[in-house]
């Protein structure tokens, strides 16, 4: 069985590519995969995908499309500073848990 992790983002956040192809890159999550561990990142991992004539597509052809990235290989940019920031969570004053940006120590909201 393996171990449940955590998932530090979540859809809508701007994120920062540590690794990779994208390495150095920054984009907005489309869609989070908690059971597989990966993300959808608009503009990121890019992958040309063949279709065939279709009521979308009535040419067919070859098409541009964003991939699944491993969540370990991204992290979430600080809204205040713009800079990629690890994540911590605590209890705000009304008992709830919230994320917070390790180098700034704000609230994301």
């Amino acid at each position: 069985m393996q171990k449940k992790r955590k998932i530090h983002i979540k859809k809508g956040d701007t994120v920062y590519v540590n690794t990779g192809e994208n390495r150095g890159q920054q984009g907005r999550v489309l869609e989070v995969y908690p059971k597989q561990y990966r993300a959808l990142v608009e503009g990121i991992n890019l992958v040309s995908k063949h279709t065939k004539p279709n009521s979308e597509n009535p040419q067919g052809g070859i098409l541009q499309k964003e991939a699944p990235v491993d969540i370990s290989n991204l992290m979430l940019v600080d809204p205040s500073t713009g800079e990629p920031t690890r994540i911590g969570r605590r209890l705000d004053k009304n008992g709830k848990l919230v994320r917070y940006s390790k180098k700034s120590g704000e609230e994301i909201k």
